[in-house]
């Protein structure tokens, strides 16, 4: 299994699920850099959102995950950044679709949404997923623009 060097962030909502995800990544062999938030008080999301976001446009970490009670509200703000392509998933065949055709860079998630153990399995695809390329290529492209 190939591993990642992966940025994590989540606010209140999302902070159980990041534990567990983080966990689950650190086991896996994958590098992982916590964003914060560190405790389920509240937050304001994009505060540890955008941060993720700017990292992988950035190219510090090849991936994104970004967790909230929806996750919408987190797609929002990580897709502000250019370069970003972060898809709301709430299960392994839309994350396969985000990855083989959006070539997606960060994932969203929601807490309140979906269970634990889907949003474990749906990171875990996520990751194992390739790009397709082909003409979806030129469609990645068009958003780069």
């Amino acid at each position: 299994m190939k591993t990642f060097t992966i940025a994590i962030g989540s606010d209140h909502a999302g902070f159980r699920y990041k534990e567990a995800i983080t966990a689950m990544l650190l086991a896996d062999g994958h590098t992982v850099r916590d964003f914060g938030t560190y405790s389920d008080a509240s937050c304001d999301y994009p505060d540890f959102i955008r941060p993720v976001a700017e990292a992988v446009a950035a190219g510090q970490f090849e991936r994104g995950i970004v967790l909230g009670g929806s996750g919408n509200g987190e797609a929002i703000v990580a897709n502000r950044v250019r370069g970003v392509r972060c898809g709301l998933c709430w299960n392994e065949q839309v994350a396969i679709w985000n990855r083989t055709h959006n070539d997606g860079n960060c994932l969203s998630l929601g807490e309140r949404t979906i269970s634990e153990e889907d949003a474990l399995k749906i990171v875990r695809v996520w990751l194992a997923t390739e790009f397709e390329g082909g003409r979806h290529l030129a469609r990645i492209q068009k958003i780069d623009r």
